[in-house]
């Protein structure tokens, strides 16, 4: 049992909100049932739809069939690991925030996860009050992150290239380059300020929403992958500026 949460804690016997009161709905991808049951009471008291699975294939076809607006994931699981399982939610649709909560707090391990997408990690024990603050920034961010983007243009040209942000893919010469959401929202951001410097800790914000050591290897490993995209056109360039950000240069 997580040292948060006291063992004397009623399981089960919270009435549960009518669908129309749900501020989101949570996957919860938790093994230790008790733990589970607590933590859906608990925020189902924070007026959440929560819906509870105990394995990484339970929750896999959960997400295949059910609405979710965020996803909290365990990492060591019996048959299928949190890190496949979030690997699998954002091949499904990268718009969907995933929240890993964890016992593991290793580096490697947050690195890792940082680089599958995911918007936020949280290491147990954890202060309730901690993890459903992070879960309505993360949700707040993610709306408001939508409604920006929707006002944004849906096309640019990039030098030779043709980046269509709504269909996340780039285009040179009939040949099609498929995009991540996270090198899409990159992208647009580096395609709105052409030959000019983007902050790194504001690009950050921006699209990993939060700003700290994880999010920036994170990001840097997707710069690198941005530039082989766009590396056929030799008038293209993508500029490290030490300790200020990036530009996205074309002659």
């Amino acid at each position: 049992m997580d040292p948060f949460f006291p063992s004397f804690y009623p399981l089960g016997n919270k009435k549960e909100p009518s669908m129309k009161q749900y501020r989101a709905t949570i996957l919860l991808l938790e093994d230790d049932e008790n733990l589970g049951f607590v933590t859906k009471d608990k925020l189902q008291e924070e007026g959440y739809f929560v819906k509870l699975c105990t394995d990484g294939e339970q929750a896999v076809k959960s997400i295949q069939t059910e609405h979710v607006d965020i996803c909290l994931l365990d990492i060591m699981l019996p048959k299928m690991d949190g890190f496949t399982v979030g690997k699998i939610i954002k091949e499904k649709d990268e718009r969907i925030p995933i929240l890993f909560v964890t016992a593991r707090a290793q580096k490697k391990d947050k690195i890792k996860g940082l680089k599958l997408g995911a918007d936020d990690y949280i290491t147990k024990p954890f202060d309730f009050d901690e993890l459903t603050l992070r879960i309505a920034n993360i949700l707040t961010r993610s709306k408001q992150q939508k409604k920006i983007k929707d006002n944004l243009p849906k096309v640019h040209q990039i030098g030779e290239y043709t980046f269509n942000v709504n269909n996340q893919f780039l285009e040179r010469n009939g040949k099609r380059q498929k995009l991540t959401k996270k090198e899409t929202d990159l992208l647009q951001l580096l395609s709105l300020n052409i030959n000019e410097v983007v902050n790194r800790e504001e690009a950050l914000v921006e699209v990993w929403g939060v700003n700290n050591y994880f999010s920036g290897r994170s990001m840097d490993v997707y710069i690198s992958k941005i530039r082989k995209f766009l590396n056929k056109d030799l008038k293209i360039e993508i500029i490290n500026i030490h300790g200020v950000g990036f530009k996205l240069a074309i002659e």
